[in-house]
């Protein structure tokens, strides 16, 4: 289903184009949109993918907690303020969906555990809102790479902070809130009617966002002394 999705997405951006491949590409391209970008404000909308991690240090040496990381889906939309002819301010907002499993090593455990005590689901719902700078190359054709970095908060809405359950009722827990800085980068696809601008993009949490066990000796928590989201984000934007 996501090559399907992809690949709908790419056949949208060169719609038009098939026929004629220098109105993109050729050595004398027609420029599509060529004053779209100098406009002082602007929108868009995204669809995505993203694949998030958990970084989680240890307060002793001991073995690893495996992360297993799913494909998540991306929804949102854009504001580009122009502030000058190659640096632009942006806000993303948008909802993210992921999954990561937590499998934790026998030796966390003093008696023998069940294969569910062993594993832990974390399912999320991101409302993030990052604000960008983007930095834009001098425009070639129809075709404009750029790089983006800034800092983001995101809003977990199933944190399950609130509840008074923990990992001894299979309940795993984190902080609602958590701050990020950005890094990647992308390229503007001018077509005839619209800007077609796929882009990879690296989050890096900066706050734990664990919640400890009511236990300081919990399996589950005990050991951790941070646990911080980080992930991989493939958009692809229309304006």
């Amino acid at each position: 289903m996501r090559k399907i999705v992809v690949l709908i997405l790419f056949s949208i951006a060169i719609k038009g184009q098939a026929q004629n491949p220098n109105k993109l590409f050729g050595r004398d391209p027609i420029i599509n949109l060529e004053n779209f970008q100098k406009q002082r404000l602007y929108f868009g909308f995204y669809l995505g993918f993203n694949s998030y991690d958990f970084k989680i240090d240890y307060k002793t040496v001991s073995e690893d907690i495996l992360v297993k990381k799913s494909t998540g889906f991306n929804v949102g939309l854009v504001a580009n303020l122009k502030l000058q002819e190659y640096v632009s301010l942006r806000f993303e907002p948008g909802l993210y969906y992921t999954t990561r499993d937590l499998q934790y090593p026998l030796s966390y455990f003093p008696t023998t555990p069940t294969p569910m005590d062993m594993l832990r689901q974390v399912n999320s719902t991101y409302l993030h809102f990052p604000l960008l700078l983007k930095f834009s190359s001098l425009r070639t054709g129809n075709v404009r790479p750029y790089l983006l970095g800034g800092v983001s908060a995101t809003l977990n809405l199933s944190s399950n902070s609130k509840s008074i359950d923990d990992n001894s009722e299979n309940r795993f827990r984190v902080n609602p809130w958590t701050t990020n800085y950005e890094m990647g980068f992308g390229i503007d696809i001018f077509s005839e009617y619209f800007i077609f601008s796929p882009s990879i993009r690296g989050v890096f949490g900066l706050k734990d966002e664990l919640i400890r066990d009511n236990d300081p000796n919990s399996p589950w928590t005990g050991n951790i002394e941070s646990m911080k989201s980080r992930a991989v984000f493939v958009n692809f934007t229309f304006h």
